[in-house]
């Protein structure tokens, strides 16, 4: 169980996002934060990251390591495909 509010997870995820970001950066790659619900982050990759075959693997290992290292070890990340970020409640 996430001890913290979905609220409360939005600045923290959204900073360890930024520190993220320049490494994908080096790459053409991006993200983008979108939201938190029920402890589940939701992201969107971005520029070079869109169907990169090792798009899966920057979020795992990358992105989801990062955020369970510096705000909590159950955190999960999911990647929105493009389109879709007004329909996350069916992802």
């Amino acid at each position: 169980m996430i001890p913290f509010t979905d609220e409360e997870l939005m600045n923290p995820v959204r900073n360890v996002i930024d520190k993220i970001r320049p490494s994908l950066a080096l790459d053409g790659g991006d993200i983008s934060f979108l939201t938190v619900k029920n402890g589940t982050i939701y992201v969107q990759l971005q520029g070079a990251c869109v169907g990169c075959s090792s798009s899966g693997n920057t979020l795992k290992y990358g992105v989801e390591r990062q955020l369970r290292m510096d705000i909590h070890p159950e955190l999960v990340v999911i990647n929105v495909p493009h389109g879709m970020e007004h329909q996350i409640d069916s992802l």
